[in-house]
C-alpha cells in the first residue's frame, strides 16, 4: 500500500508525485506509457505571459518544470520587455523529447517514488473515502490518498474532418475508458471540453528567404533560481510568418467538412487559443493571422505551426499551409486534429485541490477544466504537497490571490464558472504588481520550506537575499548624491537646483537612472553598497522596489483588507437556507461552489456585497 497514487504522468501527475515523494510521502505514478511522460503533446514550449510567472513560482516552491527547460530548451526569451517589470514574462522553446527524458530521469531517481505502467479505470470508495484505485486488470490498488491528473485522457475523441476516433492526448494513444463512469457513480457531474493542436511540418520544406527570422535572446535570466546562468547556450531560431486571404478562402472550402461547424464537436473550446477556421470563421475582416514556426528539437527536422491548430480534413489543412508564404513547398508529417474530453467542473474541489464528494481524492490539470502545462504542474504541486500533509493530519497550504498566480488560478477554480478551458492572464491577477516573476523566490521559499520540498541550504539562501535588499535599500536612503553628479546624469530637462543633493532612494525613481549609473559616479558609494551584496538580481530588486514604491504600499494596503475576509472561515456544513436576507441568486451560488471563507465567497458570480454583510452577521464577526 502506497501513502499516495498518482494517476496520469503528465506535467500535473509528474510535479505531484514529486512533490508527495519529496514531502516524505510513499508514493506511485501509475501511468499507460512510461516513456511519454511529461510530453508535450501540444506546442513544445514553456511559460510565455503569466504562464512564465507560474513556472518561477512552481521553481521557488521546490517543483521540476524550470530546471527541466533550462536544460532541454533550445531557444529563450524574454516578453514583453517594453512594459514594466510585472509584464515581463520568460518563455522558451523546448526539445520536446529531450524534455520528456530530463523528467523520466528525475522521477526514477526520486526517493520514495515508484513508477508503474498501467491505466486506472476506476476507483474504490469506502464510506466516503478513497479506499483505492482500480487497474485496467481489475485488481484494486490500495492507498492513503489519490491524484487524478487525467489530462485529456477521460473518453478521448478525436476529430480530422468528418473522421473521428478514440484518441486519449495524442493520435498514437488510447483513450482512457471507465473512469469518469466511475466517478460519476461516486457522485460527481462531469462535461465535455475541446482542445485542438495545429499539423508539424518538415522543416527542411520552409523558404527562409521569405519568413522572417525570431532569435533567441542572447543572455537571458534562467527560469530555475538553482540555475546560474543560460549564458553561452546553444540556441535556435523560430520563424514568423502570417497567413493571406488566399488561405483563408482555401480553408472556407472545408467548413463543411469541418467537424466544428457540422456539429459533431460538442465539447467547448478554448477561447484565447482558437483554431485558425475559428479565427477566419470570427474575424472575417481580417486580412492574415500570424503563424510562428517553431522547431521541435535539436535532432528532429519536426516543426510546430504555431496559429494553425485546426481539425479541418487533411486535404484542406496542406492546401491552407501551402498558401502561406514561405511554405509554398511544405511537406506535412502530421495533421492537425481537434480532442473532446471529459473534465469535471472544479466547484467539486476545495481550495486544497481536495474533492467534496469523495474524502483524500484530488484532482490537478484539465481533469479541472484548466489548459496549459504551467497551469497544471502548478496544481500537480500543489494537490502533491496537500495529499501529503492531509495524511500527516497537517494543515492545508493555500496559496492567497496576493501570494501567487498559483493562487489565483485555483481561487477562480473554485469560485468562477469554468465553461471552457481556462487559462491563466496577468490581467487575471488583479496583484501582478506584486507577483512579478523576479521575485518569486521571495515569495515563495517559504512555503516550499514550509511544505518538505526546499531543503534548508536553499531556504536559508533566500533568506540571505531578503535581508541583503533590507540592508541595499537602507543604504540608498542614507546616501545623498550631490546635485552636480545628478545633473550630469539627467537629461537638461530634468536637472536639480544645482545647491541641492538628493538622496540615492529619491534618484533611482528618476527615468534612466540604476544603480550601476551611480555606482560608476561614485566609487565610495559602489564600494559601501557592494560590501552589502554583488548580486545583480539584489540590485534589480532594490531598483524595482523602490520605482514602485508608492504602487507597492497601496497593493500591500488592498491585500491587508481582503486577508480580513480570507480569514474568515464558513463551516463545510453551513445551512444558507436558514440565513435571511440573502438574495436568492446569492444563497443559490453559495450552495453550489460552498466556499471556504468569507473572501471565496465574495468573488463568486452573483454573490452580492450586501450578501457577504449577511453572512457576516450571522456567523459573527
Amino acid at each position: 500500500m502506497y501513502d499516495i497514487v498518482v494517476v496520469g504522468a503528465g506535467h500535473a501527475g509528474c510535479e505531484a508525485a514529486l512533490a508527495a515523494a519529496r514531502s516524505g510521502s510513499s508514493c506511485l505514478l501509475i501511468s499507460s506509457d512510461l516513456t511519454a511522460v511529461a510530453r508535450m503533446s501540444c506546442n513544445p514550449a514553456i511559460g510565455g505571459v503569466a504562464k512564465g510567472q507560474i513556472t518561477r513560482e512552481i521553481d521557488a516552491l521546490g517543483g521540476e518544470m524550470a530546471k527541466a527547460i533550462d536544460a532541454t530548451g533550445i531557444q529563450f526569451r524574454m516578453l514583453n520587455l517594453s512594459k514594466g517589470p510585472a509584464m515581463h514574462s520568460p518563455r522558451a522553446q523546448a526539445d520536446r523529447a529531450a524534455y520528456t527524458e530530463y523528467m523520466k530521469r528525475v522521477l526514477e531517481s526520486e526517493t520514495n517514488l515508484d513508477l508503474l505502467q498501467d491505466t486506472v479505470t476506476g476507483i474504490e470508495v469506502r464510506g466516503g473515502r478513497l479506499f483505492g484505485v482500480q487497474l485496467q486488470s481489475g485488481r484494486i490498488l490500495r492507498s492513503g490518498a489519490a491524484i487524478l491528473t487525467c489530462g485529456t485522457f477521460l473518453n478521448g475523441l478525436i476529430h480530422i474532418g468528418m473522421n473521428h476516433f478514440p484518441g486519449g492526448r495524442t493520435i498514437a494513444e488510447p483513450p482512457v475508458n471507465g473512469l469518469t463512469e466511475s466517478l460519476v457513480a461516486a457522485g460527481f457531474t462531469t462535461a465535455r471540453l475541446k482542445t485542438g493542436t495545429p499539423p508539424r511540418v518538415d522543416r527542411r520544406s520552409i523558404d527562409y528567404s521569405i519568413v522572417n527570422e525570431q532569435k533567441g535572446d542572447s543572455n537571458p535570466p534562467p527560469f530555475s533560481f538553482s540555475t546560474e546562468s543560460l549564458s553561452g547556450r546553444d540556441q535556435i531560431s523560430c520563424f514568423l510568418t502570417k497567413t493571406t486571404r488566399k488561405t483563408h478562402d482555401i480553408l472556407r472550402t472545408g467548413f463543411g467538412r469541418s467537424p466544428l461547424f457540422t456539429g459533431k464537436v460538442q465539447g467547448v473550446g478554448p477561447r484565447y487559443c482558437p483554431s485558425i477556421e475559428d479565427k477566419i470563421h470570427r474575424f472575417t475582416e481580417r486580412d492574415g493571422h500570424h503563424i510562428f514556426l517553431e522547431p521541435e528539437g535539436f535532432h528532429t527536422n519536426e516543426m510546430y505551426v504555431n496559429g494553425f491548430s485546426t481539425s479541418l480534413p487533411e486535404d484542406i489543412q496542406i492546401a491552407g499551409l501551402q498558401s502561406i508564404p514561405g511554405m509554398e513547398e511544405v511537406k506535412m508529417i502530421r495533421p492537425g486534429y481537434a480532442i473532446e474530453y471529459d473534465y469535471f467542473h472544479p466547484s467539486q474541489i476545495r481550495r486544497s485541490l481536495e474533492t467534496k464528494a469523495v474524502e483524500n481524492l484530488y484532482f490537478a490539470g484539465q481533469i479541472n477544466g484548466t489548459s496549459g502545462y504551467e497551469e497544471a504542474a502548478a496544481q500537480g504541486l500543489m494537490a502533491g504537497v496537500n495529499a501529503s500533509r492531509k495524511l500527516k493530519k497537517l494543515p492545508p497550504i493555500h496559496l492567497q490571490r496576493s501570494d501567487a498566480y498559483i493562487g489565483v488560478l485555483i481561487d477562480d477554480l473554485v469560485t468562477k464558472e469554468t465553461n471552457e478551458p481556462y487559462r491563466m492572464f496577468t490581467s487575471s491577477a488583479e496583484h501582478r504588481l506584486i507577483l512579478r516573476h523576479d521575485n518569486a523566490d521571495l515569495r515563495l521559499r517559504q512555503f516550499g520550506h514550509h511544505a518538505g520540498l526546499v531543503d534548508k541550504e536553499t531556504y536559508g539562501k533566500t533568506l540571505d537575499k531578503e535581508d541583503e535588499i533590507v540592508r541595499l535599500t537602507a543604504l540608498t536612503r542614507k546616501r545623498t548624491i550631490p546635485a552636480a553628479i545628478m545633473n550630469s546624469l539627467l537629461p537638461s530637462q530634468l536637472h536639480l537646483d544645482p545647491k541641492a543633493g538628493q538622496k540615492a532612494a529619491s534618484a533611482l525613481k528618476r527615468p534612466g537612472i540604476t544603480l550601476s549609473k551611480l555606482f560608476a559616479a561614485l566609487p565610495d558609494f559602489e564600494a559601501e553598497a557592494l560590501q552589502i551584496s554583488a548580486d545583480p538580481l539584489v540590485h534589480e530588486q532594490v531598483e524595482i522596489t523602490l520605482v514602485y514604491e508608492g504602487y507597492l504600499k497601496r497593493e500591500l494596503l488592498q491585500t491587508a483588507k481582503v486577508a480580513r475576509l480570507e480569514s474568515l472561515m464558513i463551516p463545510e456544513a453551513f445551512n444558507y437556507h436558514e440565513v435571511t436576507g440573502l438574495s436568492s441568486e446569492g444563497r443559490e451560488k453559495l450552495l453550489h461552489f460552498r466556499p471556504e471563507t468569507l473572501g471565496q465567497g465574495s468573488r463568486i458570480l452573483g454573490v452580492s456585497p450586501s450578501d457577504i454583510s449577511v453572512l457576516m452577521v450571522h456567523l459573527g464577526r
